[in-house]
Parts: structure tokens; sequence; C-alpha cells
């Protein structure tokens, strides 16, 4: 197998799969991302990697066009049991910057390869220790524009590198896609890597 569907619109992720040279098409994925009653995070994560997945291979059947493997996945930043999303606003990301500082947090990361005939599922955690940020530093920090869109209001691959003292797990889970257990999914499904990428996406 030579192509998969990413189920993603992230930069990072297309970036991650480039690094190991899987040749990839970007189809988006329409699904709700709230949270569940009570839903742990790690079945979260799962939950919305799956979704995400099983969405395109059922739009890919719909419309009728060829039948490809679909990567879908999912990243949280969670501190304690607390799903710590993407910042609404300056004052959400100072917040959430200032209930990491000095503490160490997991980011999970959820991957699911869909096939018509089954679903795969992976998932990294990834414990990220910040170091003491003062709330200038927070709000300096989202004027540089890098958190807006980032779970827990950080980017670990940009700026935010300096907020973390250590991390100990996957450090391309942390930023949005762990490699090697991607890599693992995805030669289960016979999918090519170290492919030269054609940069479709």
């Amino acid at each position: 197998m030579d192509r998969v569907y990413l189920a993603s619109s992230s930069p990072r992720r297309r970036e991650l799969l480039h690094q190991i040279g899987v040749n990839f098409t970007v189809m988006h994925a329409d699904v709700d991302e709230s949270v569940g009653e009570g839903e742990a995070p790690l079945d979260y994560v799962c939950r919305l990697a799956q979704a995400k997945a099983e969405a395109v291979l059922a739009r890919l059947q719909v419309e009728g066009l060829q039948s490809c493997p679909v990567l879908g996945a999912d990243t949280s930043v969670v501190l304690g049991q607390q799903i710590l999303g993407k910042p609404e606003n300056e004052e959400h990301a100072v917040a959430m910057l200032m209930m990491l500082s000095g503490k160490t947090h997991q980011v999970i990361t959820a991957v699911a390869l869909a096939e018509e005939e089954q679903t795969r599922m992976v998932h990294s955690i990834t414990d990220v220790s910040f170091r003491e940020i003062s709330e200038q530093e927070a709000h300096n920090y989202w004027l540089s524009g890098e958190p807006a869109d980032k779970a827990g209001g950080y980017g670990i691959q940009g700026f935010g590198a300096i907020l973390v003292e250590r991390l100990s797990g996957s450090y391309s889970g942390v930023v949005g896609l762990p490699l090697y257990e991607t890599a693992n999914l995805l030669k289960q499904a016979d999918v090519r890597l170290w492919k030269r990428s054609e940069k479709t996406a």
C-alpha cells in the first residue's frame, strides 16, 4: 500500500508523516469533539481518533473514492484528570499555562488506522515537566501567536520549548503523532514507509 488518507488538518501531523516517508492525502473529518460526562482522558482521545478515521473511511465509500487506510489522531494535554483543550482567548491561555507552571502533566496521543475490515489503535502517554513560569511570561508567550491553536496553550516544537524542563516519553507524540507507534501501526497494514514524499497535501 503506497498511500493513506490523513483524517486531520494539522500541519504538524502532515510534517511528521512526511518525515517518515508516508505518502498521504488529507481529508478533514468533521466529528464532535465534546468530552463525554465522566469520560477518562485516554478513552476520550482513543474515541476521537477512531471516530475521525472511520468518518473519513465512510466518506470514501459514499463518494466511491479509492479505498485506502485512513489515519486518524487526537492529542490531549492532561493535568491530573483534567483535559486542557485549545485556549478560547488570552485569559484562558494564561490560566492554563499558570496551571502547568512548575508541574508535570501528561500529553496523550491516540492514533487509529481504519480499513474496511478493521480499525487498529495505538496510543502514547508522555510526561512533560514545565519549569516555573511568571504570569507576565505567559502573557508574552500568548502575544507570539503560537498558543492560539495548541492544546494546553503551548507548542513544544516552537517557542514553547523553552517552557519545558524535561519530558519522558514520545517527543513526536507531544507534537501530535507518535512516530514509533504510528510506524508500527502502518506496517501492520502493509503501508509503505521511507518513501520519498510526493507532498500531495
